[in-house]
């Protein structure tokens, strides 16, 4: 199977992240392609498909709305796409943390609920999302962001065979 891992980034947490998916999903033997959508993308095709953003005024970027918007739906309908996002700043204790991010899961104030909410109006799924923290406005990732991307995409992966 093909995974596309499509991003937009800021200040380079949200790529570095993708990365991470990315590198997840090859480990586990499928395709993969990366595409950062500043760039203008047309023409997407795979299996399945991240789309990824950081959290800014509490939406996706342009870019990502754009590229979402662009998607062939009837090429991408019945097809997984999950969402996901980069947003803080957050504490740099674990726990609280923990306690922040499920509290931002909850609500839909941030770029992968409105990634969900634009690809699930075109008729996408987009039924599952996932949040990265972030411990300062610019970044750096807390230090279990990565681990938890690669949790998340593995979760994704084995519900896809």
């Amino acid at each position: 199977m093909k995974g596309v891992v499509a991003y937009d980034s800021v200040h380079g947490n949200t790529k570095t992240v993708a990365e991470a998916i990315a590198a997840e999903i090859k480990a586990a033997g499928h395709e993969v392609e990366m595409i950062k959508v500043k760039n203008g993308v047309a023409n997407v095709t795979g299996d399945f498909m991240f789309v990824g953003s950081p959290t800014r005024g509490g939406k996706m970027t342009g870019n990502m709305k754009k590229f979402i918007e662009s998607l062939d739906a009837a090429a991408w309908k019945g097809k997984m796409i999950v969402a996901f996002d980069t947003v803080g700043p957050f504490p740099k204790d674990p726990a609280k943390r923990k306690d922040w991010l499920e509290l931002a899961n909850k609500g839909d104030k941030s770029a992968a609920s409105k990634m969900r909410d634009l690809c699930s109006g075109r008729g996408l799924n987009c039924s599952k999302k996932f949040q990265i923290a972030v411990v300062g406005f610019f970044g750096p990732l807390a230090p279990d962001a990565l681990d938890m991307a690669r949790e998340e995409t593995r979760k994704v992966l084995a519900g896809l065979e």
